[in-house]
C-alpha cells in the first residue's frame, strides 16, 4: 500500500530542492548565506525521503523532522530579515549577497524564503 502523507513529503522536498536550483542555475539568482543554510539542510530530504519511501519507512520522521524544524526556523529568520526592516542589524549575512534582498517579491508577501 502507497504512504500518501510519506510520497507528499518527498515530492515537496524535491519540487523545493528543483525550484531552488532554478532560481540559482537558470535566473542566476546569487544565493546568499542563509539560502545556503536552507539548502544544507533541504536537500538531504530528497534522499532520506525517497528511500523511506521505497522501503515504505515510517520512521524515518525521527531524522527528517527535526532537520525539517531546523529549516523552517532558518527559513523564517530570513523571511523576517526581508520583511522587518529592523531586523537588518541582526543579520547573519555579513559579506557577498545581502539576506535582506529579494529576487522575488509576489503579491507583496511571497519571497524565495516564504517558498522554502
Amino acid at each position: 500500500m502507497v504512504n500518501k502523507p510519506l510520497l507528499l513529503a518527498w515530492i515537496a522536498s524535491i519540487i523545493a530542492m528543483v525550484g531552488s536550483l532554478f532560481f540559482s542555475e537558470r535566473m542566476g539568482f546569487i544565493p546568499c548565506t542563509l539560502c545556503w543554510y536552507q539548502r544544507i539542510l533541504m536537500y538531504p530530504l530528497v534522499f532520506f525521503l525517497g528511500i523511506a519511501f521505497y522501503r515504505n519507512d515510517r520512521d524515518i520522521y525521527k531524522y527528517v523532522l527535526p532537520i525539517s524544524v531546523i529549516g523552517v526556523a532558518v527559513s523564517s529568520y530570513h523571511y523576517a530579515l526581508q520583511k522587518i526592516p529592523s531586523m537588518h542589524e541582526f543579520s547573519a549575512c555579513t559579506s557577498g549577497v545581502p539576506c535582506s534582498g529579494q529576487y522575488i517579491n509576489w503579491l507583496g508577501f511571497v519571497t524565495i524564503p516564504f517558498l522554502a
